[in-house]
């Protein structure tokens, strides 16, 4: 009996004992998580900050005007990144409406028709052209698709499109196979392994049991996309579109190769052209004092265009589930 009453006391100290040593177990892991976290918000700060303590030379001279002005004058030290803009947007807008129905239909085939032999290979295929480094892409549009685009793409677009009457502008021109058109093509090459693979992973995560049900109540296999894949996916698929457009804004080396480099706008997609990171690539060896900060304000923009783009995003899709929660 003896026995028995001397044991309490020691059992109940050891469960406080494994209690404290949980307790401090999670303050380390949550203070720990924390600076991690801490560590990505200030990295983000301090890229801020380095950005416009570089480019307020140029900011204070210009102010907004910075944005629309078209000059770039190296040497009489006038600037504007109207250029720039014009040109990163409309080459990422370009790869857009062309990577993201393919890479549509791609991550479909492999999650809905594609035979189970030749899902892995294909699926393997993609993820390898996703890691192909962008100055690759960058060589094969200038040797092998500018060429080929010169000889028989841009003849065939200008003979066609170039014909209509609100639309033909846009394929005039000299047809030199390097242009912002050439760009926005060799960009879709180089999105469209990455939106692909986030599709196809996004698709896969849809339960069976709900693409079972919609089949047996008799629907086709595009019915099962509209009703079930597409609106339980539909993040994601956001998600894996921003991350393309993302690289695509950002890209610099593949750009600069077949873009054209030229600090001019036109209303034809074959003239040459420059975007921000062509820009930067080009000019930052060599860049001083004022046009150093010239440089810094146009990365500064190219920070604004992706942010406002992210927004935008995370706005579209909230106002997507806001809507599907009052049709419910």
């Amino acid at each position: 009996m003896n026995l028995v009453i001397e044991a309490r006391p020691q059992t109940s100290e050891s469960i406080l004992a494994v209690a404290n040593r949980q307790r401090l177990q999670d303050f380390a892991f949550h203070k720990i998580t924390w600076i991690f976290s801490m560590m990505v918000l200030l990295a983000l700060l301090g890229i801020i900050f380095s950005l416009v303590i570089n480019a307020w030379p140029a900011l204070s001279k210009f102010g907004f005007q910075f944005v629309w002005r078209v000059e770039w004058d190296v040497v009489n030290e006038e600037f504007g990144a109207a250029i720039a803009i014009f040109g990163t947007l409309v080459s990422a807008a370009i790869a857009l409406l062309m990577a993201v129905p393919l890479s549509f239909g791609i991550a479909l085939f492999l999650t809905e028709n594609c035979p189970v032999a030749l899902r892995r290979p294909l699926g393997t295929a993609i993820e390898l052209l996703a890691a192909v480094p962008s100055i690759i892409y960058g060589m094969f549009g200038l040797f092998i698709f500018a060429p080929l685009f010169a000889d028989y793409g841009q003849p065939a677009l200008q003979s066609t499109l170039g014909q209509m009457p609100i639309i033909g502008s846009l394929f005039g021109g000299a047809m030199n196979g390097i242009g912002i058109l050439a760009a926005g093509i060799v960009l879709a090459f180089m999105i469209l392994p990455f939106i692909s693979a986030v599709m196809r992973d996004v698709f896969e995560i849809v339960p069976p049991i709900l693409r079972e049900s919609a089949y047996g109540l008799g629907c086709t296999t595009w019915e099962v996309v509209r009703h079930i894949v597409w609106p339980y996916t539909q993040k994601g698929v956001v998600g894996g579109i921003m991350l393309g457009l993302g690289r695509a804004l950002g890209e610099t080396m593949a750009v600069t190769f077949v873009i054209g480099n030229s600090q001019r706008l036109s209303t034809s997609l074959f003239a040459p052209g420059s975007s921000i990171a062509s820009t930067l690539a080009n000019e930052f060896g060599e860049a001083a004092d004022f046009h150093l900060s010239a440089l810094f304000a146009l990365g500064f923009l190219l920070f604004i265009i992706t942010l406002v783009v992210l927004s935008l995003a995370k706005l579209m899709i909230a106002r997507a589930e806001k809507a599907k929660g009052t049709k419910t």
